[in-house]
């Protein structure tokens, strides 16, 4: 009778031991699962027959994630690159022949067309999404925001005509109730971490501020 010896390479083997496909979630993200379960009006209990909850939050979640912001308006027309008003050159203003009236600028702000009658969800329940059960750190929450890709520039001066804006994903970090404004990071790899490469959390409010 011998004793058994555990290989010295084990993680390798284990890791050649692949049975099939998985359902496992293999991609590594700082946003926790439950904030991309979209809201739905269904009862836990469902009668026999009918659709139960846990597979409608499913079938929503995956027809959620093949919609594109920026696809959706270039269906209608318009470019999401024009969306925000930007300074006009006194030297160089484009004529009425270009279809561009410098008469008639971008004069109309958001809050205008900003209707929250039909939100499913408040602010306050968007970003508590990011409440994990049994912890006290809150994560951020994933979206999408209309950015410039030049960061310093944007911080700089955000009408700026050089500026080129694009729909980037994004990590929710905080609301502000009295501006009505969302405080985000854009996200690299599914991650949203600070200078240091740490997890942002808690709105990267730190024991600091």
């Amino acid at each position: 009778v011998t004793t058994f010896r555990v290989p010295e390479d084990l993680g390798s083997v284990l890791d050649k031991q692949v049975m099939g496909p998985t359902t496992e979630n293999l991609t590594k993200s700082d946003f926790p699962v439950q904030s991309y379960q979209p809201k739905v009006q269904i009862p836990y209990r469902v009668l026999p027959g009918q659709c139960p909850r846990s597979i409608e939050i499913e079938r929503r979640r995956w027809l959620y994630l093949t919609f594109d912001n920026a696809q959706l308006l270039a269906s209608k027309g318009i470019d999401s690159n024009q969306l925000m008003p930007r300074h006009h050159d006194p030297d160089n203003m484009p004529t009425i022949q270009d279809k561009k009236d410098p008469l008639f600028p971008i004069y109309l702000s958001l809050k205008v067309f900003d209707n929250e009658e039909y939100d499913c969800r408040t602010p306050e329940e968007w970003i508590s999404l990011g409440l994990e059960p049994g912890s006290h750190d809150r994560k951020p929450v994933p979206g999408k925001a209309l950015l410039p890709t030049d960061d310093v520039l944007g911080h700089e001066d955000p009408k700026n005509p050089k500026l080129i804006y694009q729909w980037i994903d994004v990590g929710v970090l905080d609301y502000d109730k009295k501006t009505k404004l969302y405080l985000v990071h854009k996200t690299k790899n599914g991650m949203v971490r600070n200078e240091e490469g740490r997890p942002i959390l808690n709105g990267g409010v730190t024991s600091e501020g």
